[in-house]
């Protein structure tokens, strides 16, 4: 008897395999952080080794910053000629900090941004979270943390400290090195130093 109701056991687990096998990867909808000079070109290196199934892309930089936007549309509009389906959007906030500005007036103009990013990413609920280093992505983790934290929508945080930290951390690092998922370095000495980071070798 058991060996007659064998095949009937075996024909739906069989069918459920290879239903599951066909799925496609459910899509990611990624924030990235993007900040001006060198961090939005880093950036968008690592967005080109990406699948489609990160989608919807959502761009957050600066206000003040001018040269991010142009080199986003560039990039997505590269993009859309290999997925067609590609969807993004682009977001400004204040700026956290600018270069060479007083750690006082810092910590004013990072909670101005705070309040401006917490709406934002409670309105966006990304997935997932990528950063390089620009101020603008402090404000911009803190607010996924608390809405974490308040049970709204947990975030993973992928921080990748830039290649040209070989020896110390930036300032956005060694804050969000405490707070992130997965902290990447790109140079061994810095793994050395700061043992919770993987290293991965140069990566862009």
């Amino acid at each position: 008897l058991f060996l007659l109701l064998l095949p009937l056991l075996l024909v739906p687990l069989a069918l459920l395999a290879k239903s599951r096998r066909g799925r496609r990867t459910p899509p990611l909808s990624l924030l990235v952080v993007a900040g001006s000079g060198g961090h939005t070109t880093e950036i968008l290196r690592l967005l080109s080794c990406l699948s489609e199934s990160y989608s919807p892309r959502h761009y957050i930089f600066a206000d003040s910053d001018k040269m991010s936007e142009a080199k986003i549309r560039s990039f997505e509009q590269k993009r859309a000629e290999t997925f067609s389906n590609s969807k993004f959007t682009l977001h400004r906030i204040p700026r956290s900090r600018e270069v060479r500005q007083s750690w006082t007036s810092s910590v004013v103009t990072t909670l101005y941004s705070l309040l401006y990013s917490l709406p934002l990413t409670n309105k966006l609920k990304p997935d997932l979270i990528l950063c390089n280093g620009p101020g603008t992505c402090v404000p911009v983790c803190i607010s996924a943390l608390l809405l974490g934290l308040l049970g709204i929508k947990r975030s993973i945080i992928v921080y990748v400290e830039s290649i040209c930290r070989v020896e110390t951390l930036s300032l956005s690092g060694k804050i969000l090195y405490y707070f992130s998922d997965y902290f990447i370095v790109q140079w061994p000495d810095l793994k050395k130093k700061y043992p919770k980071s993987v290293y991965l070798g140069r990566i862009v």
